[in-house]
């Protein structure tokens, strides 16, 4: 089974995933983004998967893919799809990509999911520092990337915030 593949323009997000509801894609499978900052123009592709599950054996799969912008709203499908919801706070929470229109039906918009009370930060984009890795040593026999012959080792990245090693233990 392969997945079919369409790619549509942001404005036509919703308009695209509603016609592939009517063609029978009706079963909502999940919905994330690819994190495209490094390109230009900067931005994130959003992909939604969506099954037809009509005939027994014959599963159809598509993928809805969409680019947007850094800093431009990607359209809710909560309006299609009910199941929307918490996908779009994932991707809202781990990317920072705000999601216009969206109604869970709470009345509590777009609100942490998975991430504790405080925290700061988009874990899945790629310009979000682990502190983890500076704080305590990688704990294999030699840094991902490193030459299996030895030689110099990478050198250890700080992310914004993190006081240098003279400030004294960790």
């Amino acid at each position: 089974m392969s997945d079919e593949r369409r790619e549509v323009a942001v404005g036509e997000w919703i308009a695209a995933t509603r016609a592939a509801r009517e063609e029978g894609f009706d079963f909502f499978d999940w919905l994330s983004a690819v994190d495209r900052t490094s390109e230009e123009p900067a931005g994130f592709d959003v992909v939604v998967h969506l099954y037809d599950v009509s005939t027994p054996g014959a599963l159809r799969g598509l993928l809805v893919q969409t680019r947007i912008v850094e800093g431009e709203a990607l359209p809710s499908l909560t309006g299609v799809f009910a199941g929307a919801a918490w996908h779009e706070r994932e991707t809202h929470e781990m990317f920072g990509i705000d999601v216009a229109g969206f109604d869970d039906g709470s009345g509590l918009g777009l609100r942490p999911l998975l991430l504790p009370d405080g925290f700061e930060g988009h874990p899945l984009r790629k310009d979000f520092y682990l502190a983890a890795r500076v704080s305590k040593d990688w704990p294999g026999a030699k840094e991902p990337g490193q030459p299996h012959t030895g030689g110099p080792g990478r050198r250890k990245m700080q992310p914004p915030g993190v006081p240098p090693q003279e400030w004294g233990p960790r």
